[in-house]
């Protein structure tokens, strides 16, 4: 085994053992994908979790890249690939099968899009979405090579393609987006970060039942702001409320208000 395997079955080793991982799949799925394919030629600006500034890895070496760390897309931005342990638990949490179809609004450069095609399968697919339109021309481009994967440059709230069996948000909102509820398929999960407009909130997961919605949070999170994104106070007392409610028991309901939950 090469230094870069050996590099990439410890990082995956790590996050399985820390998130407890329940998804074989997922395990598999990170060990095969490089993580390097999917970002420009180091070296590259990282930083850990709890970390407030980035450093430069040594060399160009992608080894660097096999730890759980965020990597820089946009350093000025603040926009980054995305903390592997957190995007792993939530995919385990979202039990992503083999032939589902999932939707990723907000793809970034396309690691987790390829991660996700291998758990879906060759008759799965993946529909990766980003606003950002030179992101998705590069998420495109490293893409190339996973045939069930579809990269779109569009606004994931106004248009998800086909019904989805999972929808995966990677930006913060002040609440579930209507078209997003409405996309699921029967037992479909959403994960959803809420955040105010300092970027914190909570991921939530919500399940379609046979009647209605159920919701719940995930865990903490801080994360860059959806395209299109309320900026309001209002946006952040909806968020807050989500927050606070979700945390206390799941959330049934059958439709949303003012991006509040209602039973109507």
């Amino acid at each position: 085994m090469s230094d870069l395997a050996a590099a990439r079955a410890r990082y995956v080793e790590l996050i399985g053992r820390r998130e407890r991982i329940a998804s074989k799949r997922l395990l598999d799925a990170l060990v095969s994908v490089p993580r390097e394919d999917f970002l420009p030629k180091g070296p590259w600006r990282i930083k850990g979790e709890t970390a407030r500034s980035y450093r430069l890895t040594p060399s160009a070496d992608p080894v660097h890249l096999y730890e759980n760390v965020l990597v820089a897309i946009d350093a000025r931005r603040k926009l980054d690939t995305g903390l592997p342990s957190l995007w792993a638990h939530f995919i385990d949490v979202l039990d992503v099968k083999e032939k589902d179809r999932v939707v990723q609004i907000g793809c970034g450069l396309g690691y987790f899009s390829a991660v996700l095609s291998k758990m879906v399968g060759p008759k799965g697919r993946v529909h990766a979405l980003e606003c950002d339109e030179r992101l998705a021309a590069r998420a495109a481009s490293y893409l190339r090579g996973y045939g069930n994967v579809t990269v779109v440059h569009g606004d994931g709230c106004k248009d998800v393609g086909e019904p989805a069996d999972v929808i995966i948000v990677h930006a913060g909102f002040p609440h579930p987006h209507p078209l997003w509820l409405r996309s699921l398929r029967p037992r479909g999960r959403l994960l959803v970060p809420l955040t105010q407009r300092d970027r914190e909130g909570a991921a939530l997961k919500i399940t379609r039942r046979a009647k209605g919605f159920e919701a719940e949070a995930i865990q903490q999170i801080l994360i860059f702001p959806g395209h299109g994104r309320g900026v309001t106070a209002l946006d952040d007392r909806v968020a807050d409320w989500w927050q606070r409610a979700s945390a206390l028991a799941p959330l049934r309901f059958s439709a949303l208000e003012q991006g509040l939950p209602s039973d109507s």
